[in-house]
């Protein structure tokens, strides 16, 4: 498949370039300090990462511990609902602590293992990310700092307790807005003074290079996995894949498998309470280009050009730009972006919690929303939605806010 010159069947080989580009997206903004640990990082990836030792091992690590490969389930009361179009989850929620997360988080605590390092660092919103790296720490032997804004843990309670008992460090951040954003603000700067004995472990495909390319080819396994199991269940690719995007690991991940088929791509971005500015957080369809956090992608922006204030229903969403690789998606025409709202999500988050007993991560039901919206309109064809994480985090908070629908 070729589109805008881009040809996807060796799409990989080529994006990102050398320097971190995904087309004018990517790249490495950081101080000229923090550029040589991101070449260490760089290097460490494409020597030790790519080594059969390290391949072998990060594969029984998926299959002995994690519980890989996760299923594809068919929802048939969903389905039989909306007519003729057949709905698909990839279970993602199966993943052990819940969500894709661990599916990079344990290949980058294992290179930082194999690099020496003492400790991991990161960021968290919905804390998915941070139980994750948590969780990889503690298998490994590393210490964890997590930096989580104090929104977001009154939020996520569950998953505070969680990266607390598995021995992390969760560090509350109070500037800002208190949410992502200000999480990422705060590991970056503590990553600046540690990067000799510690890795940052960036939640996302965000980032400087060569974090976008790392996080997206752990999260690969996803898409892989996913297309040869549908492949194996329906004898056929789906019509359409989708897969909701904050910073975009699930969905690049989920994408990876299918860039080069004859699949529509969909990716969600949070709607929130609207399109003015400040309460939503849908970056691609509202954002224009920007560097933040050491990558240039599209951003959102206030009247001084600086990251603007975001909302959404999912912590997990609520950041001001998307991953690189996203932004030059939607410029070659692959993936197609649009939005949901969060009435529309948690419609979705009920629904698919009452007809099919699966209880998805708040993130995940924006795209589970947009599903159905799919199925609406095509009429006919097939589904495969990314259901990245469950709903066990977010539930008092929905039920708080929302109540029992």
């Amino acid at each position: 498949m070729i589109l805008n010159n881009v040809d996807f069947e060796t799409y990989f080989k080529h994006y990102p370039d050398e320097n971190g580009y995904f087309g004018k997206y990517g790249g490495s903004y950081v101080s000229p300090e923090l550029q040589v640990a991101m070449q260490d990082i760089t290097q460490a990836y494409f020597t030790i990462a790519k080594s059969s030792k390290f391949i072998s091992e990060l594969r029984r690590i998926r299959k002995e511990f994690q519980g890989r490969p996760t299923p594809v389930s068919y929802l048939e009361r969903l389905s039989q609902k909306y007519g003729d179009v057949q709905l698909y989850v990839k279970r993602e929620d199966l993943n052990h602590s819940g969500a894709h997360k661990l599916n990079h988080c344990m290949g980058e605590a294992l290179l930082a293992k194999y690099m020496g390092k003492k400790k991991v660092i990161a960021e968290t919103g919905a804390g998915q990310h941070g139980v994750a790296l948590a969780t990889a720490a503690a298998y490994f032997g590393l210490e964890c700092d997590i930096y989580m804004g104090a929104v977001d843990i009154k939020k996520q309670a569950p998953n505070v307790a969680r990266m607390k008992i598995l021995g992390a460090n969760v560090v509350e951040v109070t500037e800002g807005l208190q949410t992502l954003k200000e999480a990422v603000d705060a590991a970056f700067a503590a990553y600046c003074k540690e990067y000799k004995d510690a890795i940052y472990c960036i939640g996302s495909v965000l980032g400087p290079h060569p974090f976008p390319m790392m996080v997206r080819d752990f999260q690969s396994v996803v898409g892989i996995e996913a297309r040869a199991q549908f492949l194996e269940m329906t004898g056929e690719l789906p019509d359409a894949v989708v897969a909701c995007v904050g910073g975009g690991s699930n969905a690049a991940g989920m994408f990876a498998g299918f860039l080069n088929d004859p699949v529509e791509l969909y990716g969600v971005e949070p709607l929130g309470r609207g399109p003015k500015l400040g309460d939503h957080a849908a970056s691609l369809k509202y954002g224009t280009e920007g560097i933040m956090h050491g990558f240039n992608s599209i951003m959102l922006k206030d009247e001084n050009g600086e990251p603007a204030p975001v909302y959404s229903v999912a912590s997990g969403l609520d950041y001001p730009s998307s991953g690189p690789e996203h932004a030059f998606l939607m410029d070659t025409g692959r993936v197609k972006y649009d939005v949901v709202d969060d009435e529309e999500t948690v419609d979705a988050f009920y629904e698919l919690s009452r007809m099919e007993g699966i209880i998805p991560a708040i993130e995940s039901a924006h795209a589970v929303a947009y599903g159905i919206k799919l199925a609406k309109k095509m009429g006919k064809g097939s589904v495969l939605i990314n259901l990245s994480g469950r709903g066990d985090k977010d539930m008092d908070y929905i039920i708080e806010k929302y109540g029992i629908r």
